[in-house]
């Protein structure tokens, strides 16, 4: 299995034999506004793809854990084959089929494609009104014969949900979204620096990928700050922190 970080929360996946994309957002930097209500005025994504769009735009499924632009964006959907299979969380199917896409299924629970095992996972896009405005957000977990349990947590604090999908899959590979996301006003809507130890430190089994920094102007946190942090924890051995356009192998099940 290996996981390549395309930039932020994108992510192309070569598992058991199959090639998934996570999350894409295409567009070309600094084509969209800022993020209202933000700490700074940057437009987004700060930075460009790490090299041209056309080598992700075949793969055997995309999966996409809830639609702000920063995970499924109009690059993405005027680019990518309308007949490619897309899996989403319960209540985005339509936005999808409007566009045009005629293979879209939502993932309730779980099921499989192919020789792959697909589950939702469920988490908190924030605290208090400022999560309940940010909607709801899902991971996914992989799982296949011979190759290592991933669970892709998606965007979400360090909460409950992810309590219970670490104790529920026991994943040898956790990806979390990190960049300690925030507004103006309220706590963190994605991990930050202490999310993540605390990650590290339930669930010191599993091998944490930490991506969603560095790239959209309201992710305070950057791939610097959580190094350190993680430093200072004793934690930087569990971590790992790939570039835009890094690949990550990761060795098969325990």
């Amino acid at each position: 299995m290996n996981i390549q970080l395309v930039r932020h929360a994108t992510l192309w996946v070569e598992y058991a034999g199959l090639r998934l994309l996570v999350d894409p957002m295409f567009s070309d930097a600094k084509a969209n506004p800022p993020i209202v209500n933000s700490a700074n005025l940057h437009r987004n994504p700060l930075v460009a793809l790490p090299s041209d769009r056309q080598q992700w735009l075949e793969p055997d499924a995309v999966l996409v854990t809830h639609l702000h632009q920063d995970h499924w964006d109009k690059a993405a959907s005027s680019s990518l084959l309308k007949s490619v299979p897309i899996f989403c969380q319960p209540g985005d199917e339509r936005n999808f089929m409007e566009d045009g896409f005629t293979s879209v299924t939502a993932v309730d629970q779980s099921l499989t494609f192919q020789c792959i095992t697909i589950s939702r996972t469920d988490g908190q896009h924030g605290t208090g009104l400022i999560g309940q405005k940010m909607g709801k957000v899902s991971g996914f977990v992989l799982q296949s014969d011979a190759e290592p349990t991933v669970y892709v947590a998606g965007d979400t604090i360090w909460c409950e949900e992810v309590k219970a999908a670490l104790d529920a899959y026991h994943p040898d590979v956790t990806v979390v979204n990190a960049g300690g996301a925030r507004f103006l006003i309220g706590e963190p809507i994605t991990m930050d620096e202490e999310d993540v130890i605390h990650v590290c430190r339930y669930a010191p089994y599993t091998k944490v990928i930490a991506v969603h920094m560095d790239a959209i102007n309201h992710c305070l946190v950057t791939r610097s700050d959580l190094r350190q942090g993680l430093q200072q924890a004793g934690l930087s051995e569990q971590v790992l922190i790939p570039e835009d356009g890094e690949w990550v192998e990761t060795a098969n099940p325990r």
